[in-house]
């Protein structure tokens, strides 16, 4: 009861100015407020108010739509780039340079010689599909065709389409002069397709090709790469071309360099691959200054003799140019340089600055993506192609139970191979085209907020010429293999030119579109235009708020006191009794000694026995006296109100 009192005394002396009613308040606010429509209501006459009543309301519900379109704006968290150029001494950037063939044909044969004499027997029956090769065929290992078979599918008749296998005449119990289910299928009737089961061979899928050569190729690289996934990482690394076969000549500027300059990397897709100016352990690489003089020159012996057959069927060097400590990413951004060439590319270099949080979604380490790095273990940054591939290898696990060779593996997981894990391919091959799980892994990897990416420009030259080609051949040959006859061929040579174009490089950085400042400067603007009010006016504004809050309080406070009053009185079931009759009960003619009385009679108050008969306060002799204005405190409610 006390600290309600002190609250109410407390919100008087709040409103002594303003007034204690809304009206009051309100034409208080109007004669002091310094916009000027307010005051023109309350000084003009009734047509002129209700008219700049009008106009107030109106002006106020422009200034209300053109702050709600500022602040709109403003959180929308535009950005605006801007591109500038500098010119500086620059890091040269990591190459990585792989062979376009993973492993030496020589030392992998063993392990694809079930599947190439299966992709011959394949390749015989597509191009002379009228012969008999049941003889022939009874000495493969068809364990390899039973888990994924190519197969004719036989369009002629759209509503009935039949599948043919390729070897069907070899599993069926037929002559062996039966001709093969596809002598009666043409190329245009008949389309080629990779036919991929799971559970025992019960559910089934087809996977369509336009060309029979796009379909022996990608059935080739699938039966592979279940082959390659069974055999441990350092045996495969052995298979590859190794650093000094590959690299012949190394020059970086003035300075020679060999092939102990590189860092070896395996990659499922190229073999070994080998990285100039990794910087790992070491600082990078500066560039004296631009031109082909300062850049890396290299001379490469792809050795193209040896390239497996079904599994290459491109000749050449795959190269990129990456950032340093970022994985190359060689099959999804390198590109090729062809045998017998020079290849010259200039470098230009884009530094990307993006905004983080709230105007983009960008990372600055990947620490924030909720989706593991599988590629950290090579001490690499994050990268949004790394944060893909890692997300699809999760997904990989999840559904398939294993690992795609192609990617990293995480620990205690095996990779997928046909022994282990017979449904695999069907598995992989229903996640490869799902397009739910490329949006999930885009929508859960970000941007790197800072990124490097590097420009090239390509141009190319046949090398050696016919005049030089002799003795640069005889050289070669004799400082790689120590011999005087020549070894090397224009087939199995590439020569390579990686250096910058000029030393200009290009910023594009994002900055805040809209800031606080703009914001305030539209919104007092406006404000000012319309209403002709400031930020006086704003806080003169705000204090009407807090005033209205006060006496709503106020007023709340009362009403929950009338509320209590009338509980209490409702107690009582009879009226209480007359102020005659109090004074006639209180009166003692006799002047007798007080004597006990007894209590009220039973049944008067049954609710309220021990209640004393309210009467009339004595009157408070001190509200006749004249005080000043400034000092006279209400202690109720109502009297307030």
């Amino acid at each position: 009861m006390h600290m309600k009192k002190y609250l109410v005394k407390g919100l008087h002396r709040l409103q002594k100015g303003p007034g204690y009613t809304y009206k009051e308040l309100l034409v208080w606010y109007c004669n002091n407020t310094n916009t000027h429509g307010p005051k023109r209501i309350i000084c003009e006459g009734p047509k002129k108010k209700a008219m700049w009543f009008l106009i107030t309301l109106l002006f106020t519900s422009l200034v209300c739509w053109q702050w709600s379109a500022f602040i709109k704006t403003y959180l929308s968290w535009e950005v605006s780039v801007s591109l500038s150029v500098g010119f500086k001494t620059m890091d040269f950037p990591a190459v990585t340079i792989c062979n376009a063939s993973p492993f030496q044909y020589s030392k992998v044969k063993h392990l694809l010689q079930d599947l190439d004499e299966l992709m011959e027997a394949v390749l015989e029956r597509i191009l002379a599909p009228k012969q008999s090769y049941s003889n022939a065929t009874r000495t493969l290992n068809f364990t390899i065709w039973n888990d994924t078979p190519l197969v004719l599918i036989d369009e002629r008749n759209p509503h009935h389409p039949v599948v043919l296998d390729l070897f069907g005449d070899v599993h069926n119990s037929s002559a062996s002069s039966s001709p093969a289910p596809g002598s009666t299928c043409t190329a245009q009737g008949c389309k080629m397709a990779m036919r991929i089961c799971s559970l025992n061979g019960t559910v089934c899928t087809f996977r369509n090709f336009t060309s029979a050569t796009q379909a022996v190729t990608e059935w080739y690289v699938l039966q592979a790469t279940n082959i390659f996934s069974q055999v441990p990482t350092h045996e495969l690394v052995e298979m590859g071309y190794p650093a000094e076969r590959l690299i012949l000549a190394c020059l970086f500027g003035p300075e020679p360099c060999s092939y102990r300059n590189f860092t070896s990397i395996f990659h499922p897709d190229y073999g070994n691959c080998y990285i100039f100016n990794w910087g790992m352990t070491e600082k990078a690489l500066p560039s004296a200054n631009p031109g082909v003089e300062f850049g890396l020159k290299l001379i490469l012996d792809i050795d193209q003799e040896d390239y497996v057959p079904f599994l290459t069927s491109t000749a050449g060097a795959r190269l990129l140019l990456h950032e340093q400590r970022s994985y190359p990413f060689i099959k999804d951004e390198g590109i090729y340089a062809m045998s017998g060439t020079e290849t010259s590319i200039g470098v230009l270099v884009d530094k990307l600055e993006r905004k983080g949080e709230p105007y983009s979604q960008c990372t600055m380490n990947g620490s924030d993506v909720p989706v593991r790095n599988l590629y950290r273990d090579y001490n690499t940054t994050y990268s949004i192609q790394a944060c893909i591939c890692s997300c699809f290898q999760e997904h990989m696990i999840q559904n398939c139970s294993c690992g795609h060779y192609l990617y990293p593996l995480p620990r205690g997981e095996r990779y997928c191979n046909n022994r282990e894990f017979p449904d695999w391919a069907y598995c992989y091959s229903h996640l490869r085209m799902s397009v739910a799980q490329r949006e999930t892994c885009i929508n859960m990897c970000k941007e790197s907020c800072n990124d490097t990416q590097y420009k090239m420009t390509i141009s190319m030259a046949d090398w050696p010429s016919e005049a030089s080609e002799d003795w640069i051949f005889h050289v070669l040959s004799q400082e790689r293999d120590q011999s005087t006859n020549i070894t090397l061929s224009r087939k199995g040579v590439v020569k390579l030119n990686i250096y910058f174009q000029e030393f200009n490089y290009r910023t594009v950085e994002e900055s805040a579109a809209n800031n606080i400042v703009w914001l305030l400067s539209n919104l007092g603007g406006q404000f000012g235009f319309w209403m002709g009010g400031s930020v006086l006016c704003l806080i003169e504004f705000g204090e009407i708020v807090i005033d209205f809050v006060w006496i709503t309080i106020i007023k709340l406070v009362a009403f929950a006191k009338s509320l209590r009053q009338k509980r209490v009185q409702a107690r009582y079931a009879g009226p209480p009794p007359t102020v005659a009759e109090l004074v006639e009960a209180h009166t003692n003619f006799g002047f007798q000694p007080d004597v006990a009385r007894p209590g009220p009679e039973p049944g008067t108050y049954p609710d309220e026995q021990t209640l004393p008969i309210p009467g009339t306060p004595p009157p408070n002799y001190d509200s006749l006296r004249l005080q000043p204005l400034d000092v006279i405190e209400s202690d109720s409610e109502g009297d307030a109100i």
